[in-house]
């Protein structure tokens, strides 16, 4: 039989179940009345809220003092179930755009911080492990030439083997030299030697800082008044620095071996024509845009994996995601920096 009311014993976690299946039968119902209940616990009070949200005409009847307080202290707000408005396109535009301002932004200082740690550290090696420099630039520099040289004279091949096809059509075997040094030179040796240590080097740093951050050892440093700046990063720029022209260079050689294989073997070329048209036709103009891409690009890749390892967020799951998203970055903006470089020495 259904009623406008109902009139339960009590309200605790052993009666609620008895409770609610009443009133869940009862569909006229408008009053719950409390003359007879002694207790009431946190499962009652959620069941009284539960159904103010279900019947927004239900009234409360004859509540103690006592319960009121009990309610009061127990008291939930039950959120009903609505359909969230979904963000327009110019909403998520915005959001985007103010994150890119922030990380721009932060990565603006750390680029600033980084630089003038830098600078100091010429004059005053305070503040970073002793043979931190040579050790970085043996782990960048060294263990990377077998990568690099193995990549390079490959390049030098393809590059010569796709362009002596046509040459010799036209009878122009020694402008195969002309090609291969400008585009060793200017072009392939700085960027895929960039590239390389994007993937190789640049993932190294972004997941030793990440860890470092994760396993909370940045913080134990600041507490030991060191900068983590100047004791971790800095070494990385200066030895990326120094090795990158040096590695560019060996780069750019081994690619015009590659060439030279071809010019040879297949363009019956000498090895004394192969070489003399190279000293000629290159500039020192040439070899000072290659050597300056370099050093940009190897900034770029130190700056990009500091700052994503600074940024992580989680544990081991947080180190291997900034691993990755400094990489894709690093070799995306190692591409815009060349194309940028391109655009200014178009024609020279």
């Amino acid at each position: 039989m259904k009623t406008k009311y109902i009139l339960p014993e009590s309200l605790d976690k052993n009666s609620v179940p008895q409770v609610y299946e009443q009133c869940s039968k009862n569909e006229d119902l408008l009053y719950l009345d409390f003359s007879r209940v002694v207790s009431i616990d946190s499962a009652g009070v959620a069941l009284v809220d539960y159904l103010k949200n279900k019947i927004p005409q239900l009234q409360l009847l004859n509540i103690s003092d006592s319960i009121t307080e009990t309610m009061q202290t127990f008291k939930t707000e039950l959120v009903p179930e609505t359909d969230s408005r979904k963000e327009n396109y110019f909403e998520r535009i915005g959001e985007k755009t103010v994150e890119f301002a922030k990380s721009f932004k932060e990565a603006l200082f750390l680029t600033a911080d980084i630089s003038f740690w830098s600078f100091i550290s010429i004059f005053n090696r305070k503040g970073h492990r002793k043979g931190a420099v040579v050790q970085q630039s043996l782990l960048i520099g060294v263990d990377t030439l077998g990568i690099i040289s193995l990549l390079s004279i490959i390049l030098g091949l393809i590059i010569a083997l796709q362009s002596a096809a046509q040459l010799r059509q036209f009878g122009a075997n020694i402008f195969i030299a002309d090609l291969i040094a400008i585009a060793m030179v200017r072009e392939v040796g700085p960027m895929m030697t960039a590239i390389i240590l994007a993937g190789r080097s640049g993932s190294a740093i972004a997941s030793e800082i990440a860890t470092m951050k994760v396993t909370e050892e940045l913080d134990a440093l600041r507490m030991m008044a060191i900068n983590p700046v100047r004791y971790v990063m800095v070494p990385k720029f200066s030895a990326i620095t120094i090795c990158m022209p040096f590695l560019v260079i060996w780069s750019t050689a081994i690619g015009i071996l590659g060439g030279l294989v071809i010019a040879v073997f297949y363009l019956d070329l000498s090895v004394t024509a192969y070489m003399t048209e190279i000293f000629e036709v290159l500039t020192l103009k040439d070899i000072l845009v290659g050597l300056s891409k370099s050093i940009i690009f190897a900034w770029v890749i130190v700056i990009i994996g500091s700052y994503f390892g600074l940024n992580v967020e989680g544990g081991a799951e947080g180190v291997g995601k900034v691993t990755t998203k400094s990489v894709v970055v690093s070799i995306f903006m190692v591409i815009f920096f060349d194309v940028i470089f391109s655009l200014l020495y178009l024609g020279g």
